[in-house]
């Protein structure tokens, strides 16, 4: 059984993908803006469901260590395994709205969330600390909107417009939603199907949260980008991507302090280990991106590289 979940949710994770991906690139051209928006915006705030479903259970339960751990994973996975293997596949373009706004925005909640914790915990108003500069990207991202009008790569008027009509707006909005409800569903049924799995062959606890929890809620950011850039959609995936990864350390952290105790103690593991490891990989992207404001296969197979020792030397810590 837990095999067949297994396969259910893989399933609904392409399907949902490929749907989301369509109705994103629809949607954007109906807008009038970029796919890179679409992806900045609604597609990476549904992809981070999982960890914001994760994280507000967590923190009810008293797992704050549990959610700051997922989190600095799935940022790890977003920017090293995800964006390089979408780099293998096909080399990145990057915008220069990309480079001006979204890696600073990245980098910069990266850094905040490690300075909040040097105290050895997070608090809820670290938490509403941790909203502010949420919000402001996002309306940083809608006021820029008209900045990043479709050229190149990510032009959407190559294909014939969109039918005219609210009607199929609405449509396009409602199939939108349901894709990313798709693929949430299918990465809660992935996760549970390979924890069983795991569980069943004897791994321990600890082994399953470092690497399927964490890889699993990127399941949604994992196949909407490979989908994505299959699809020729680039501006998606490197939105999606860079969106989820500072949406993870502001809103989804954030809105899931909110749900806790006045204030969760840090591992101190985290602190001295984890979370300098995963501003070390923001930092990396600034030379990465900036350089010919392109990632290319090579960079990318380095990316996944450094992904799989990173993942190698927590299960050997572990």
């Amino acid at each position: 059984m837990p095999a067949f979940w297994l396969v259910v949710g893989l399933v609904m994770l392409v399907g949902g993908a490929e749907v989301v991906v369509r109705q994103g690139a629809q949607l954007a051209r109906r807008l009038h803006v970029s796919p890179i928006i679409i992806g900045l915006t609604v597609v990476s705030i549904g992809t981070s469901v999982p960890e914001l479903a994760v994280g507000i259970n967590a923190m009810a339960n008293e797992q704050g260590n549990l959610v700051l751990g997922n989190i600095v994973g799935t940022n790890i996975v977003n920017l090293l395994l995800i964006l390089g293997l979408a780099a293998v596949i096909r080399s990145v373009a990057l915008r220069r709205s990309t480079i001006k706004i979204d890696l600073p925005a990245m980098v910069g909640a990266s850094v905040l969330l490690l300075v909040l914790t040097l105290d050895g915990e997070l608090s809820t108003r670290d938490g509403v600390i941790l909203l502010v500069p949420g919000v402001l990207y996002m309306w940083m991202v809608v006021a820029t909107a008209k900045l990043r009008t479709p050229r190149g790569e990510d032009a959407v008027d190559e294909e014939p417009p969109p039918r005219p009509g609210w009607r199929f707006a609405v449509r396009e909005l409602a199939l939108l939603a349901a894709g990313i409800g798709v693929i949430v569903v299918g990465a809660d049924r992935l996760v549970s199907g390979a924890v069983d799995i795991a569980s069943a062959l004897g791994v321990s606890d600890t082994i399953i949260g470092l690497t399927i929890v964490a890889i699993g809620t990127s399941a949604p950011e994992l196949v909407t980008t490979i989908m994505a850039t299959i699809r020729n959609q680039r501006g998606i995936a490197i939105g999606n991507l860079l969106g989820s990864s500072t949406l993870n350390l502001t809103l989804i952290l954030g809105v899931s302090l909110l749900f806790g105790p006045q204030a969760v103690a840090v591992d101190e593991s985290f602190i001295r280990v984890d979370l300098p490891i995963m501003v070390a990989v923001a930092l990396v992207c600034i030379p990465i991106f900036t350089t010919g404001r392109r990632i290319s296969r090579p960079e990318g197979g380095l990316m996944v590289a450094a992904y799989m020792a990173y993942l190698t030397f927590i299960i050997i810590s572990a």
